[in-house]
């Protein structure tokens, strides 16, 4: 992960930081890998762990690239410049981690996803826009009734840094709509976007080149 300030390695390893809702958005992030049946994977930015050693587990070939050596990852080294040739991996994961860095460096560390990935890319990014939560479960209805509803009025709020995130979706400047735009023109083609409806703070871009 790429300018961490106050972000240490033990903050991935308290009892705080994987709450039941981190968790779910593991899940989506395994998920959707696995949904594309990559052989080999580069993930960027390997916080704890988790996802690396259970993909690993899954005889999926799996290299994580960090810059915070403590976190051991298998390569140490930035998302803007990454140690590997083009088109070296199935997939790239870069879950929360581009927020960490200046808006300024979205497109160039897109361009160097965008040139050592063989065809997709995993992303996941804070959105803070509000939204209404609604979860029905009726009789007769084989699972429930599951909808993020955006708010009909929304006022985004400035975003101020806070010693880890110089940006989010959500904040003032940062509408989804220009986050898209910016993906798109690094090359990629977004097959779907979502926020997890059990931790809705965490949005999805699953992305193919085109």
């Amino acid at each position: 992960m790429q300018n961490r300030h106050k972000i240490s390695a033990p903050h991935y390893f308290n009892k705080n930081y994987d709450s039941k809702e981190r968790f779910c958005s593991y899940w989506h992030q395994i998920d959707e890998i696995l949904s594309l049946y990559p052989a080999e994977i580069l993930e960027i930015g390997t916080g704890n762990g988790f996802v690396r050693n259970y993909l690993k587990r899954k005889n999926i070939q799996t290299t994580a690239l960090d810059t915070d050596f403590r976190l051991q990852p298998d390569v140490a080294g930035s998302v803007l410049r990454i140690p590997f040739k083009k088109q070296t991996f199935d997939l790239l994961s870069c879950c929360q981690v581009l927020e960490h860095l200046p808006y300024a460096s979205f497109a160039a560390a897109l361009e160097e996803i965008y040139r050592v990935s063989r065809k997709y890319a995993l992303l996941s990014l804070p959105d803070i826009t509000t939204v209404y939560r609604i979860d029905i479960e009726l009789p007769g209805l084989s699972k429930a009734i599951k909808k993020l509803m955006p708010h009909p009025f929304p006022r985004p709020p400035v975003h101020r840094f806070d010693g880890e995130h110089y940006w989010e979706i959500g904040k003032k400047d940062y509408p989804v709509k220009r986050i898209q735009k910016d993906i798109r023109s690094s090359g990629f083609r977004i097959i779907r976007t979502y926020r997890v409806f059990e931790f809705y703070y965490h949005r999805f871009f699953v992305m193919k080149k085109k």
